[in-house]
């Protein structure tokens, strides 16, 4: 008998969105290619990995560009906290290598 191949159908839906923002991330970065996650994670269409990275990627395919997805105001404000919160660690150690500074002078 010849050994057949069996391919189960499988939907958009078949795959968790972590899954898929996993893969997204993994191709962006560079870490592994379309096909490489195909056959990795059982992908059986190219198109389906390609319509993942336009939905969910911060690539703009159509214009082959990258794209920066807007941020809400909550997203800019976490970031804008988080380099208020660095700057003031950076002030505090220049601070403190001067004070010793003056002290050796």
């Amino acid at each position: 008998m010849e050994d057949q191949i069996n391919y189960v159908k499988r939907s958009q839906r078949d795959y968790s969105m972590s899954l898929k923002l996993q893969i997204v991330s993994e191709i962006e970065k560079g870490n592994i290619s379309i096909t490489q996650t195909r056959k990795q994670y059982g992908i059986q269409s190219h198109g389906t990995v390609l319509n993942w990275l336009r939905k969910f990627g911060n690539f703009d395919w159509e214009n082959q560009t990258p794209t920066q997805m807007a941020k809400t105001p909550e997203q800019k404000i976490m970031e804008l906290e988080a380099q208020v919160k660095l700057l003031e660690k950076q002030k505090a150690l220049l601070e403190r290598q001067a004070f010793v500074a003056d002290k050796k002078a």
